[in-house]
């Protein structure tokens, strides 16, 4: 770079979609969440914290972040298992395994958009397969109104979030199997380990930059399913399923705060920033003891 100061240059393009499509929003929208802006009219006010404060003190804003908290802890813990389960059910490369790995991953290229709109028409109480088939097996007392009760859809959508997602967290799983060394499992299957020791001090520590990546990713996207909650609920009922981007979009475009928005969506980046920090000093490679 030195010796061709024109080299630089090729840093420019991507410099300058990372200035307009992140700084540029995220500097307005610091800016803006300081005002009482409507997001229509020409004119605002300054009102200083006063968004903040007002955001913080929401009822609905409180319960966005507790559904929130609770979708991710649900996405994160049975989105992790089932994704590093299949990893080591398919880590093989034989045309089997790749066949049944290419169908797992498949929900993946679906938008969340048709997601949502599938897993809908599943869910329905009347017409839905999922409620036809439990009658059909004679289990009718299991037959719910998967995201029509209030105590369940969350739940119930954070099902369809960990389906679609798991084929994609099992593909990081599998690419850090196979950076494994052979030599480490033969040797320690002749010094007698069984499956579940094998599995704790070889496969499990060397997989920790994988799990870091599968948590870090999974805590974010759980944290913006925005698109999947808006399809299937858009927040109901009763603000059951709303989390913190649904509640930013219905305070923008619903209620036109602006200013309050902007505000929530600050609190928010502050606090992905925050969770994915700990995880990553948590879960970093050099810290795991071999």
């Amino acid at each position: 770079m030195r010796k061709s100061p024109v080299l630089w240059l090729f840093l420019l393009p991507g410099t300058l979609l990372y200035l307009v499509l992140f700084i540029y929003p995220t500097l307005s929208g610091m800016f803006y969440s300081f005002t009482d802006w409507d997001g229509v009219s020409p004119s605002y006010r300054m009102v200083g914290a006063a968004n903040y404060k007002e955001t913080l003190e929401s009822i609905v804003f409180r319960k966005a972040f507790l559904n929130n908290v609770k979708f991710m802890l649900v996405v994160v813990i049975f989105q992790t298992l089932l994704s590093l389960g299949l990893a080591m059910l398919l880590a093989r490369n034989s045309r089997i395994h790749v066949l049944l790995r290419a169908l797992y991953f498949f929900p993946t290229v679906l938008s969340s958009v048709s997601v949502g709109l599938i897993w809908s028409f599943m869910y329905d109480p009347s017409i839905g397969l999922l409620n036809l088939s439990l009658q059909k097996a004679g289990l009718e007392s299991l037959a719910l109104s998967w995201t029509g009760d209030a105590d369940i859809a969350l739940y119930s959508i954070a099902a369809v979030q960990v389906w679609a997602h798991a084929g994609q967290m099992m593909i990081v799983f599998i690419a850090g199997l196979h950076s494994i060394p052979a030599e480490l499992y033969e040797a320690a299957r002749i010094d007698g380990g069984g499956r579940w020791q094998i599995f704790r001090k070889v496969t499990w520590p060397l997989l920790a930059p994988s799990a870091t990546i599968v948590l870090a990713y999974t805590t974010i996207q759980s944290f913006k399913a925005f698109d999947l909650i808006f399809t299937m609920t858009d927040g109901g009922p009763n603000y059951a399923t709303e989390i913190l981007t649904t509640y930013i979009y219905h305070q923008a475009f619903g209620s036109y705060k602006f200013g309050s928005a902007a505000a929530g969506s600050m609190l928010f980046l502050i606090l992905l920033s925050v969770l994915t920090a700990l995880q990553f000093r948590a879960l970093r490679s050099d810290r795991v003891s071999y």
